[in-house]
């Protein structure tokens, strides 16, 4: 149901009409020394119509009038503030992070053991061989240390590791209970050392890449 019409439904419960809603939204301004928390007749009318979208100050004193959580009232129109640590790592780009499809714009199958993920734009751990900002393509039915004998650099495995921050992708050894991320001999970055899963685990091994920048 539209958000507009959520309002409404809440309204018509309490038995509220537009013209109370009007009186009280005033009062409630009047007190705060505020005409934006004030709602006009009109306005909420356009609102539950879907026609507008209410301000912060309005949708309080819409949770003040019909008695409801101002968060439950924000969750309408999308935005939840529960979501606020998992969008941390999408809205920077800079951190490596699982993407939630295959890069064709097509979900993944939730049975499928391919999962998708993206290089940060200041990851440089495999660099040149991985660029920052790639594409991953992950199977996670490979998430133990794979002991087979490499020849070169793109025989050995690259793993993609959950880290209690983030994520990281890289070349991967373990002495004890310390999980060593292993760069690239060509990239500016360190062995970065983390507590095996305590601080970092294996989610699978990298087993294709698109190097593009764009």
């Amino acid at each position: 149901m539209p958000a507009g019409q959520e309002l409404k439904t809440l309204r018509n419960r309490r038995n509220i009409t537009v013209r109370e809603v009007e009186q009280a939204s005033r009062r409630i301004a009047e007190v705060k020394g505020d005409k934006r928390f004030c709602i006009s007749n009109g306005w909420l009318a356009q609102l539950e119509n879907g026609v507008s979208e209410p301000s912060i100050c309005k949708l309080f004193s819409l949770s003040v009038i019909y008695r409801a959580n101002f968060l439950d009232l924000i969750r309408l129109y999308n935005v939840d503030i529960d979501d606020n640590e998992k969008y941390k790592p999408v809205a920077n780009g800079r951190l490596a992070q699982r993407a939630s499809h295959n890069g064709n714009g097509h979900l993944g199958s939730r049975t499928s053991h391919i999962i998708y993920g993206h290089l940060g734009l200041s990851d440089y751990t495999m660099y040149p061989m991985i660029q920052p900002n790639a594409l991953l393509k992950i199977d996670t039915s490979q998430n133990q240390l794979d002991s087979i004998v490499w020849r070169n650099e793109y025989e050995r495995p690259i793993y993609f590791i959950e880290l209690r921050g983030g994520y990281a992708c890289g070349w991967c050894e373990l002495h004890g209970n310390q999980l060593l991320i292993i760069p690239h001999p060509s990239s500016p970055a360190g062995v970065r050392q983390f507590t095996y899963l305590k601080e970092a685990e294996i989610l699978g091994r990298v087993i294709g890449y698109s190097t593009a920048t764009s």
